[in-house]
């Protein structure tokens, strides 16, 4: 399987919100606050099901880590749109990321 990149991600989000462009908040740096908050609704989501189930969620084996990882994909998906509203490239992202791993490898 290959990486799956943020381009990749982004180009699915546009697709998702040109779909559902009637029924959902357009992609606006206004509505970036509210795609920020859906977010943190969906990582509380993931700490609740880590709360739950622990280190064993983990596990390959363990029925709840398909639902752990749906719950992850749904962070990452108010992230790209957060991403579509401020107009953040992946590109600029990757700079960015990029400079702060060279920061924080210096740290200590």
């Amino acid at each position: 399987m290959s990486d799956f990149g943020i381009n990749e991600m982004l180009d699915m989000q546009r697709a998702l919100q040109e779909k559902y462009k009637d029924k959902w908040e357009s992609i606006s740096p206004e509505v970036g606050k509210n795609k920020l908050l859906w977010m943190i609704g969906e990582i509380g989501e993931v700490i609740d099901i880590v709360k739950k189930n622990g280190s064993e969620v983990s596990e390959p084996d363990n029925p709840e880590r398909e639902h752990l990882i749906e719950e992850m994909a749904d962070v990452l998906m108010y992230y790209n749109d957060i991403l579509l509203c401020y107009g953040i490239t992946a590109d600029e992202l990757k700079e960015s990321y990029t400079n702060k791993f060279q920061k924080n490898m210096t740290r200590w």
